[in-house]
C-alpha cells in the first residue's frame, strides 16, 4: 500500500471530529499552528513524521494505531471502489 498524505489528512479530520475537538484545540494540543493542521486535513500539506507523532499524541493514540487505522480505512475505500466497479 502506498502512503497518500491526502487520505491521512482526511483520517486526521475524521478522528478529530470523532473526539469532538476543534482544529484550534487539536493544533494547540499538538503544538502546531491551526492553519498548518487545516492544510494537513485538506491534503495540501504532507506532514513530517514528527508532526504526525504530535497529532497522534494529541488524539491520545500511538503512531502504530494511527497507521493501522489509516491502512484499514484505505482498504475499506479500495474495497468499496472495487465493488462499485464490478456493478
Amino acid at each position: 500500500m502506498k502512503y497518500d498524505h491526502r487520505q491521512m489528512g482526511q483520517l486526521i479530520r475524521k478522528m478529530r471530529r470523532e473526539k469532538g475537538l476543534s482544529q484550534e484545540v487539536l493544533s494547540g494540543l499538538a503544538n502546531i499552528g491551526r492553519s498548518h493542521l487545516a492544510m494537513i486535513e485538506a491534503g495540501k500539506r504532507d506532514p513530517q513524521v514528527e508532526i504526525l507523532w504530535r497529532i497522534a499524541a494529541a488524539l491520545n493514540i500511538s503512531m502504530s494505531a494511527l497507521f493501522a487505522r489509516y491502512e484499514a480505512e484505505c482498504q475499506e475505500c479500495k474495497d468499496s471502489a472495487h465493488e462499485r466497479a464490478e456493478k
